[in-house]
């Protein structure tokens, strides 16, 4: 006999005591945006000072802008979501202008090449796209509705670009006239929402049932079927595309919250050996990346030859530069990494013109933010809401650990643009998209009374009764 069953819910977290007040915490994100804005500022003068001697003259008014943009964004907060941690609003203003002044600093070093007040438009978009989800969003479980069409989505968008010409060996680029964004960046969104409403529906399933082999129990083929295939066809999508940095990325995620939605760490062997033998075989085969390997495994080759250093050779000599406390901002050399100063290797600038203390100052910024997002994720009582939660956070850090490893010659390069800090459109709107659902996931996590209707519609798996 059969029976369905349903995945029993999950226990509640500790309630508040009766007529306890939770603290919303909403004075303590404006002081500390406050407190961002002026680094901001302070950073953007000092570059100025710097370099001419003389503040900027739009310093005043770069400041009030950024500072306008934060307050419309805590005003969204504390109207649509009182209870959010304090914490992610300020760290995402402080990364954004701390990039708009590393990027203004490169400017003066390629007059031919403005790309700030191009990134401060794309900044400015990103901050009301993160104002319509904090005041659209009332209830993150809504996202749960629309599973199916975000995944339907993301193909299409990661499908798009490949009926555009490549860009620096990569379709990864949509360029419409003067506009260009990488579709694959909102993509990466769409697919966490659809991986943490999948896994959420059948969580039980994929793990109490299937076969075990080596210790490992895998689900059957109808429970795991159809998000391998997904990530199967996004990934080899994105290999075609010559786009091995989010390619990457996505395997990370899909590794990761199935990780979290099973509580089997033998998943994280089996998606360690797929990413080396994956890793091993694109790189042996395919021209492009094998050059980045080889320029990994020696990177200073190219300068035996008598060809000069390379990228990844000058971003060490960066580094190097840097020593402990850095040249100090707009007094660094790093412009001579040439193409993607910018992009890839702005994280270079920053080990080089702030050293090892500023660098660890921002790595420590993206581990908090991250760790926010686990910790808003984990206080939840929804799987949705805490798979997703720990999914979005997860694409930060993968970022981050993706092109701060390729950067500093810890991994093959691959193009990504950091999280806030790089000049790339897409990026600073789709990052600035994921904070707004953190920022609507620590809400319901700390609301005092977070019994919410479910929305979801994808139903159970029905099991074997035991």
């Amino acid at each position: 006999m059969t029976a369905p069953r349903t995945e029993p819910a999950d226990p509640p977290p500790p309630s508040p005591p009766p007529g306890a007040r939770v603290p919303r915490r909403r004075g303590v994100e404006f002081s500390l945006l406050v407190g961002a804005v002026l680094i901001s500022v302070l950073g953007y003068a000092e570059v100025g000072l710097a370099r001419s001697g003389a503040v900027p003259p739009d310093a005043a008014r770069y400041g009030a802008g950024l500072g306008a943009l934060a307050l419309l964004a805590h005003v969204a907060v504390r109207l649509r979501a009182p209870y959010a941690d304090p914490l992610l609003l300020p760290i995402a203003v402080l990364l954004n202008g701390l990039g708009l002044a590393l990027i203004y600093r490169l400017d003066l070093e390629t007059a031919d090449d403005q790309a700030a007040p191009t990134q401060l438009v794309w900044s400015t978009l990103g901050v009301g796209l993160f104002i319509v989800v904090v005041l659209l969003i009332r209830d993150h479980r809504t996202l749960q509705r629309y599973a199916y069409l975000s995944v339907a989505a993301a193909l299409g968008l990661m499908i798009l670009p490949i009926f555009f010409p490549a860009v620096n060996g990569a379709r990864i680029w949509i360029r419409l006239g003067g506009l260009s964004f990488q579709p694959g960046e909102f993509a990466k969104i769409l697919l966490a929402v659809f991986f943490a409403a999948y896994l959420a529906a059948n969580r039980a399933a994929l793990t109490h049932t299937g076969r075990r082999v080596w210790k490992i129990r895998f689900p059957t083929g109808r429970v795991l079927g159809p998000i391998v295939a997904i990530w199967l066809v996004s990934v080899g999508v994105l290999v075609l595309e010559r786009d091995l940095g989010t390619s990457l990325l996505f395997f990370g995620l899909f590794v990761i919250m199935l990780y979290v939605a099973t509580g089997r760490t033998g998943w994280i062997a089996v998606g360690l050996l797929l990413a080396a033998a994956g890793a091993f075989l694109v790189g042996s085969l395919e021209p492009h990346v094998h050059s980045r390997v080889q320029d990994w495994l020696d990177p200073f080759a190219s300068i035996r030859a008598g060809q000069g250093p390379g990228q990844l050779a000058q971003s060490l000599f960066a580094f190097a530069a840097g020593g402990m406390f850095g040249t100090g901002l707009g007094l660094g050399h790093s412009v001579l990494i040439g193409f993607a100063t910018k992009s890839d290797f702005i994280l270079a600038t920053v080990g080089e013109e702030l050293g090892l203390v500023g660098l660890t100052a921002v790595f420590l910024l993206y581990a908090l933010l991250v760790g926010r997002g686990y910790r808003a994720g984990l206080a939840l009582r929804d799987a949705f809401g805490r798979l997703l939660a720990i999914g979005l956070s997860s694409i930060l850090a993968l970022q981050v650990f993706v092109i701060a490893g390729g950067v500093m010659g810890l991994i093959p390069l691959t193009g990504m643009a950091m999280p806030f800090l790089a000049q790339g459109g897409s990026s600073v709107v789709t990052n600035w998209v994921i904070v707004a659902l953190l920022v609507r996931v620590s809400d319901s996590a700390r609301a005092p009374h977070p019994e919410l209707p479910a929305a979801g519609v994808i139903a159970p798996v029905v099991e074997d009764a035991r």
